[in-house]
């Protein structure tokens, strides 16, 4: 059976899954508009307003891009069921931060000296300065609601790793008392409302993403069983490593996957087997019946490796090592 017929709708992430930058990773497009399924498209990028995601999507040739949701719509809806309608909020970060509340009733204002809001909602921009993080501190330590987009460190650029919004929180967090509530991956709440805008049970949603730290963990923590796409950031090595709350429950080489046949691993003798092939860890070192670079051999691999490092039969040099394997023929 197809992961596709065992779900009622998709909650899918972006960057390394639909699109690298401003093209279509292979195969994505053609995948989703097949589906079936209704998608909802998700990310922490709180900059971006949705209606620009969406536009980037239908250009690529995505069919049905209406429902996006942003890091910045989850803080916003979250910030709308705390604080009355027409509260004032400050806006930390991109435009996407601002239109966000605007859409839930809430009023959007910028940091100025003495202007008093009841909410902080923090995302990334790129023209977040040292005078907006001070603002926004003050607000806070006044008793304003502080909410954060995500708390992604980092952020991926084309001239390297560039400071992410968690790095912003942290700087903020040196100022004030508490913690704010965080809406983005690898939290539950943007996954809660992407099922409710699918009108599905998180059980019978299917979360896609190519990142563990993120897209999988907050699936994990959600509750949704989570597909692992090996177009991205993480790939098998990744995946056979990942402690517990990091694992996905699929794993496939692109978005074909999803409609094919699913293998799944089971134990026999010892073995991990999965569709025609099985590996299983004799001595520190792989033995494998069947193709090694097939994704169903990965698949078995990462079930043993996994087994064997909860069970302490490998050290960390030598999961490593076996990790370093598993590589999927594209």
């Amino acid at each position: 059976m197809s992961l596709l017929a065992a779900y009622q709708g998709i909650v899918c992430d972006l960057d390394g899954v639909v699109y690298r930058g401003h093209a279509a990773v292979p195969h994505a497009v053609e995948a989703l508009n097949e589906a079936g399924l209704p998608v909802v498209y998700a990310t922490n990028n709180a900059s971006r307003p949705a209606t620009e995601v969406a536009e980037h999507l239908s250009e690529l040739g995505i069919a049905d891009a209406s429902r996006v949701l942003t890091s910045s719509q989850a803080g916003a809806a979250a910030m709308a069921e705390t604080l009355a309608p027409g509260s004032r909020v400050l806006a930390v970060g991109g435009a996407g931060v601002g239109l966000a509340l605007e859409e839930v009733g809430l009023v959007p204002v910028s940091g100025r000296p003495g202007e008093p809001v009841s909410g902080v909602l923090q995302g990334y921009g790129p023209q977040v300065s040292a005078t907006d993080l001070a603002e926004a501190a003050y607000a806070i330590q006044g008793g304003a609601h502080w909410i954060a987009t995500n708390d992604d460190l980092t952020l991926p650029t084309d001239r390297g790793m560039a400071p992410g919004n968690g790095s912003f929180v942290a700087a903020l967090r040196n100022a004030v008392e508490g913690d704010p509530q965080i809406v983005g991956k690898p939290h539950p709440p943007l996954y809660l409302r992407c099922a409710q805008l699918l009108g599905t049970e998180v059980s019978d949603t299917l979360a896609i993403g190519d990142r563990l730290s993120t897209d999988i963990a907050g699936g994990v923590a959600t509750g949704m069983d989570s597909v692992l796409v090996l177009t991205g950031v993480d790939g098998a090595s990744e995946a056979a490593l990942a402690d517990p709350a990091l694992r996905p429950t699929f794993v496939v080489v692109d978005l074909r996957g999803l409609a094919e046949d699913y293998a799944g691993v089971a134990e026999d003798d010892g073995w991990h087997v999965c569709g025609e092939t099985a590996r299983r860890i004799v001595g520190g070192q792989w033995q494998t019946r069947g193709a090694e670079d097939s994704i169903e051999s990965v698949r078995a691999g990462i079930a043993a490796l996994q087994e064997a490092r909860d069970a302490g039969a490998v050290d960390q040099s030598g999961a490593e090592q076996l990790a370093a394997l598993l590589r999927p023929a594209q």
